[in-house]
C-alpha cells in the first residue's frame, strides 16, 4: 500500500460554508476485488456524501469504477482485522483496508461525518429546504396526480364542466340578489329619515306657482320623486323568479356534486382493488425474497474476504479442501488447453522419448563413470553449450558465500541418503521408478513436512536438468504455479536472488517467496563416481522486497540434485543420449505460513509435487532432444 494512504484535498477556499467540512477527501485503500485478485490498492475519494474509487489517482480522468451513496450506508469495523472496515448499502458491500488502524479510524470518522450531513433529518438539511419549496413541490405533485387520476374519467370530466357552468350562473344570480338587497336596505333608511322631517317640512311641501301657472317643487319634493323612481327600479326585479332560479341552480350543483362523489367512490373502489392486488403481489415477492435469503444463508457462499484463509475464516476444513481441489482441477484443464508443446518432434519420436523410469539394479548396464571424462571429447561440445562455467562452491564469492557453502554441504551429506528403510519417512507416491517420500512435521500448527523425491530420466544429463531448473529464462516454460517473478539481485554468474509470487488458489491466501538460487557443480572425490550438479534455493531477506500485507511470505529450502550415469557405447561409437541417464533427487522443506489446514497442505503436496517433477523432466527431454549433449 502506498505511504500516502490519506490525503485531504479540501482547502479553506473549498470548504462548504454551511457545513464547515472539506468537500473532498482522497487516499489509497486496499479494496477486495474478487477471490482471484484479492486485495488491490485503489484511490478512494470521499466527496459530498458519495464514496467513489478509481484504479489509481492518475486515472481519475477516466472515471470512477464504482461509487456508493452514504445516506443509508452502514459502516462496520472488522472484529479481528484492525485495518479493515466494511461499507454496505442495500445489496452493495465494499471490503476496505487502511494502512494502519489510525488511518482506518480517520476514514470511518470522515464517512460518518459526511453521512450525518447528507440531508436526511439533519438540522442543516432543514435549513436548506424552505417551506415555499415544500408547498410548491406538494402542489405540483397534487396537480400531476389529479391529472393522471382523472385522465380516463370522461363522465367525471363532463360533470365538472357542468359544475363550472352552474358556478357562472350562480355568481350572476348572487350579484342580482345582492343588488336587490342593497337597494332595499338603502330605501328603508331613506323612509325613516323622511318620517322624521314630515312635521318640520309640512309648510314647505305646498307647491308654488310660476307666472305661467305651473307649479314649482322644492328640494324635498324632488328627493321624493327620485326615491320613487329608484323604488320602481328595484320593484322591477322579479325577486320570486330570481329566488326560484337560485334554488334550481343550487339543486343542480348539489346533484352534480352527488354524481361526482359517486364516480369518485367507484374510482376509489377500482384503485383499492388495484392496490390490494399490488400489495398481495408485493407480499408474495417479499416472502420469496426472504425464503431465498434464508436458503442462501444455509448454503456456504464464497467470494468475500471472510471466507478466505485466515485465523477467523468462516469456511470449515472440508469446504476449504473442496474449494482448493476444484480450483486446481480447473487450473489443470486450462493448462492442458493453453500450454503449447515445447518440442516439435514427430509422434513416433515423442512416444519413444517419453519419460522413462529406469531401474538401477546392481546389474544395470549403466556405469558410474564420471561425466567430466567426456567433456574433452571433440563431439560433445560441452564447453560451448554450457551456460555457466564448471565451478565449485569455492570459486563463487559473494556476501552469501558462507551460507551457500553450508547449504550445499548439508544437502550433499543428508539429502542423498537413502530413506527407503527409515520409519520416519512415508512413501506417499510411487509411479514406476519415481518415488515421493514425506515426513510429517508440525510446528505451532503449521505444516513443515519435509519432502523427498527420487527419479531417473533417460536422455538428459544432470547439468542440463539443473541448467533449465536454475535459469529464469525458461521459468515460465515449465512452471505453472508462478504468477510473476523478477531477479532482485545477481550475485554472480550462477547465483541470483529471486522474488516470485505464486498464483492464488482460492480460498488460500496468495503466497510469495524471496530466495537465493545458486547452481554448483560438485566434483567427485572418487574417479569412478559421477560428478554432482546441484541447484539450491533457500529463503533470504532483501531490503528491496520486504513482506507485504497482500501475500503471505513463505520460507523455502529446496534442492535439485542430479548425477549423470553413462553406459559406454559399443566400439568407437560416440556417446548418444541413449547412453545417458540422469538420477534426480529433489528435496523440499517449505514453511507455507498462514492458516491453511494441515490436511489441505498435505493433500496438495501429494498431488502437485509428482506432477511438477514429471512435467519438468519431460520439458527438459523436449528441449534437449536433437541437441548436443551438455555434460
Amino acid at each position: 500500500m502506498s505511504d500516502h494512504s490519506w490525503n485531504s484535498s479540501g482547502s479553506d477556499e473549498d470548504q462548504d460554508p454551511e457545513l464547515g467540512q472539506p468537500v473532498e477527501f482522497g487516499g489509497v485503500l486496499s479494496k477486495w476485488t474478487n477471490y482471484i485478485h484479492g486485495w488491490q490498492d485503489r484511490w478512494v475519494v470521499l466527496r459530498k456524501n458519495t464514496l467513489s474509487y478509481y484504479k489509481s489517482e492518475h486515472e481519475r480522468e477516466f472515471g470512477c469504477r464504482g461509487s456508493l451513496c452514504l445516506s443509508k450506508a452502514v459502516i462496520t469495523p472488522h472484529e479481528f482485522d484492525e485495518c479493515r472496515f466494511d461499507i454496505s448499502v442495500n445489496d452493495s458491500l465494499w471490503y476496505l483496508r487502511a494502512e494502519d488502524p489510525e488511518h482506518r479510524q480517520q476514514w470511518i470518522e470522515s464517512i460518518e461525518l459526511h453521512k450525518a450531513e447528507s440531508g436526511y433529518g439533519s438540522e442543516s438539511s432543514l435549513r436548506r429546504h424552505g417551506s415555499t419549496l415544500s408547498l410548491t413541490s406538494a402542489a405540483s405533485g397534487f396537480s400531476a396526480t389529479s391529472t393522471s387520476s382523472f385522465r380516463k374519467g370522461h363522465s367525471l370530466r363532463e360533470k365538472l364542466a357542468e359544475m363550472e357552468t352552474f358556478r357562472d350562473i350562480l355568481c350572476r344570480q348572487v350579484d342580482t340578489l345582492q343588488r336587490y338587497f342593497d337597494n332595499c336596505a338603502d330605501e328603508g333608511s331613506r323612509d325613516v329619515f323622511q318620517r322624521d322631517k314630515v312635521v318640520e317640512d309640512d309648510e314647505d311641501d305646498f307647491p308654488s306657482t310660476k307666472p305661467d301657472g305651473d307649479y314649482l317643487l322644492n328640494n324635498s319634493s324632488k328627493e321624493k320623486l327620485c326615491s320613487q323612481g329608484t323604488l320602481k327600479e328595484v320593484n322591477g326585479i322579479d325577486f320570486k323568479g330570481e329566488a326560484i332560479t337560485f334554488k334550481a341552480t343550487t339543486a343542480g350543483i348539489l346533484s352534480t356534486l352527488s354524481h361526482c362523489i359517486e364516480l369518485m367512490v367507484k374510482r376509489e373502489e377500482s384503485w383499492q382493488r388495484r392496490l390490494d392486488k399490488e400489495m398481495e403481489r408485493r407480499r408474495r415477492t417479499e416472502d420469496a425474497y426472504k425464503a431465498a435469503v434464508s436458503e442462501l444463508k444455509k448454503k456456504p457462499h464464497y467470494g468475500g474476504p471472510d471466507y478466505e484463509e485466515g485465523p477467523n475464516s468462516l469456511i470449515n476444513e472440508e469446504e476449504f479442501f473442496d474449494a482448493v481441489e476444484a480450483a486446481l482441477d480447473k487450473q489443470d484443464k486450462i493448462e492442458e488447453q493453453v500450454i503449447p508443446c515445447h518440442c516439435h518432434i514427430s509422434q513416433s519420436e515423442a512416444k519413444s522419448r517419453t519419460l522413462l523410469s529406469i531401474p538401477m539394479t546392481p546389474g544395470d548396464s549403466h556405469s558410474t563413470l564420471s561425466t567430466h571424462r567426456y567433456s574433452t571429447k571433440p563431439h560433445s561440445h560441452a564447453s560451448s553449450l554450457s551456460s555457466v562455467e564448471l565451478v565449485s562452491a569455492a570459486d563463487d564469492v559473494h556476501r552469501f558465500s558462507a551460507q551457500v557453502e553450508e547449504m550445499v554441504q548439508n544437502h550433499m551429506a543428508y539429502s542423498l541418503q537413502d530413506v527407503g528403510g527409515d520409519a520416519n519417512w512415508q512413501l506417499v507416491i510411487e509411479e514406476g521408478e519415481m518415488k515421493v517420500y514425506r515426513r510429517e512435521v508440525e510446528e505451532n500448527g503449521i505444516v513443515l513436512d519435509p519432502l523427498k523425491a527420487t527419479h531417473a530420466v533417460k536422455g538428459v544429463t544432470g547439468h542440463e536438468v539443473c541448467h533449465y531448473f536454475w535459469d529464469t529464462t525458461f521459468r515460465f516454460d515449465w512452471e505453472t504455479t508462478v504468477e510473476n517473478f523478477n531477479v532482485v539481485e545477481r550475485l554472480s554468474d550462477n547465483a541470483v536472488i529471486v522474488y516470485q509470487t505464486h498464483k492464488r488458489v482460492w480460498p488460500a491466501s496468495q503466497r510469495d517467496v524471496l530466495y537465493l538460487s545458486v547452481m554448483h557443480k560438485v566434483p567427485s572425490t572418487n574417479e569412478n563416481d559421477p560428478d554432482t550438479w546441484l541447484v539450491c534455493n533457500f529463503s533470504v531477506d532483501h531490503d528491496s522486497s520486504p513482506p507485504t500485507n497482500k501475500c503471505i511470505r513463505a520460507k523455502i529450502n529446496v534442492a535439485m540434485i542430479c548425477q549423470t550415469l553413462v553406459s559406454p557405447p559399443e566400439g568407437d561409437k560416440e556417446i548418444s543420449r541413449d547412453n545417458i541417464l540422469c538420477k534426480i533427487t529433489y528435496v523440499a522443506n517449505v514453511n507455507p505460513g498462514g492458516w491453511a489446514p494441515a490436511s489441505v497442505l498435505r493433500a496438495v503436496a501429494k498431488r502437485e509435487y509428482p506432477k511438477f517433477l514429471k512435467r519438468f523432466t519431460s520439458y527438459v527431454q523436449e528441449k534437449t532432444s536433437g541437441k548436443p549433449i551438455m555434460f
